[in-house]
């Protein structure tokens, strides 16, 4: 009962800040990236957040941090292709990182897997010339939020 009141109220808080603008003020770029919050990061997506985690501190956070939503093609940002870079040492913390490696990652053949020494998990959005437009930390994400962003995000690649 406590986890529900939790995301109620933070589903709440953060539809009151998206509403009425009452959010604290935007941290710079490298404050944001320093908290976990990198590229870029719509308000909608941490009102998402605040359906999955009840720390409102993070959720308040991640408002400093996001980009306005808008009504245009960028809130259907879509790109070619990703790595999911990961610590080998530290996969031993990340099962579901683990179980998407190897029972989904083939479902999604622009996806590559790089092993970074000390790197935490991270998805790293490739545009059309493989170059990195977002880096997205995936630490506390289950395997079915993986799959979920990444049919969303990355477009199906073409038969050859």
């Amino acid at each position: 009962m406590k986890k529900v009141v939790a995301v109620v109220v933070s589903v709440i808080v953060v539809a009151f800040t998206l509403t009425f603008g009452v959010s604290s003020e935007q941290l710079s770029s490298r404050e944001c990236e320093n908290l976990g919050f990198t590229g870029l990061a719509l308000c909608s997506d941490c009102n998402t957040l605040s359906e999955y985690v009840k720390d409102k501190e993070l959720v308040s956070d991640c408002l400093k941090c996001c980009t306005e939503d808008s009504k245009d093609a960028t809130t259907k940002i879509t790109y070619s292709g990703a790595l999911l870079e990961v610590c080998m040492r530290k996969l031993v913390f990340y099962p579901e990182v683990v179980g998407f490696i190897e029972d989904e990652k083939d479902q999604f053949p622009s996806v590559k897997v790089q092993y970074v020494f000390n790197s935490p998990p991270k998805l790293i959005m490739l545009d059309d010339a493989g170059q990195h437009k977002e880096t997205i930390r995936i630490d506390n994400w289950k395997r079915e939020h993986i799959l979920q962003y990444l049919r969303e995000k990355v477009k199906p690649s073409k038969a050859a």
